[in-house]
């Protein structure tokens, strides 16, 4: 803990009942840095007023979150990494987690599919030891979104619960596909999150063709699935949209991060919950700027 007189001072004066002061002190307290936070914690402890222990809660999270924030922008402008977007994101809910869980336990997600494949393999063959050993083997389960969950939607909760929506599952598959050398990517479909097989050698043959036909299938990655062209040609019709090139174009890592994020806020449209839906969209501004 840092030992000081003006640290002292200012947490005799964190209970100031005006508005101003008390801004004043948080302010000067978050501008110690995360190396303040034992500080605030032993005085939670110590402390029996829930009014004081509401405003230090307030401020260790906006020293996580300030540090956070400073991530991303070092994420977003460094390797783009899809997985550490996922585990900044996670870092979000909890920000004492270490990573080193999810890393190991996708490590043996991607050792087992690995001794699977081999260089014989179709498109589709590949997908299916992706999706075996994924879902039948590992036991990872899909729930429908539920903004009453914003731990399905985090990649560290949906490893240790095997248990996600269809965005966190997704992003656990692409994590894999990327590993693996897999080309399989993120596509916009309206008010799905799907994944999509795209044929590696299209694109040099045919640089002009329509999007829809670099990508042999797609797939649901809430289970698994494998959807064909035709699938989704009647998807489009059932929700009266037409088909257009931008709805097949892979998304990067960034704009799949954005989605998450976008998702995840909507978990928390209430009153009491409304500054972290702020937060996360800020975020999301900081990434798309």
């Amino acid at each position: 803990m840092i030992e000081s007189k003006e640290i002292s001072a200012l947490f005799h004066l964190i209970d100031d009942p005006d508005v101003e002061v008390y801004t004043t002190i948080s302010d000067k307290l978050i501008s110690f840095g995360k190396a303040i936070i034992p500080n605030l914690e032993n005085l939670w402890e110590n402390t029996t007023s829930e009014e004081i222990q509401e405003r230090i809660e307030s401020i260790i999270h906006k020293l996580h979150f300030r540090d956070l924030t400073d991530d991303f922008m070092n994420w977003k402008n460094g390797s783009n990494e899809l997985l550490q977007g996922a585990l900044l994101t996670a870092q979000y809910h909890y920000p004492e987690m270490q990573g080193t869980q999810p890393l190991q336990e996708l490590e043996k997600l991607r050792r087992n599919i690995w001794l699977e494949l081999n260089s014989y393999l179709t498109p589709l063959e590949q997908v299916n030891v992706m999706t075996s050993i994924l879902y039948n083997y590992y036991k990872l389960k899909g729930t429908e979104i539920a903004y009453a969950q914003p731990e399905e939607f985090l990649i560290n909760k949906t490893l240790e619960t095997k248990k996600g929506n269809a965005i966190s599952n997704g992003i656990i598959y692409l994590v894999l596909c990327e590993l693996l050398d897999i080309p399989v990517k993120a596509i916009n479909i309206p008010r799905q999150f799907i994944l999509a097989y795209f044929d590696p050698h299209y694109q040099v043959l045919n640089p002009s063709g329509h999007a829809s036909e670099k990508i042999n299938f797609y797939i649901d990655p809430l289970n698994g699935q494998v959807y064909s062209h035709k699938d989704v040609e009647n998807y489009f019709k059932r929700i009266s949209v037409p088909p257009t090139p931008s709805y097949f174009r892979q998304l990067d890592s960034k704009k799949v991060i954005c989605f998450l994020l976008e998702e995840l806020s909507k978990c928390f449209d209430n009153d009491n919950n409304r500054y972290k839906m702020n937060e996360l969209l800020s975020l999301v501004k900081l990434l798309e700027e």
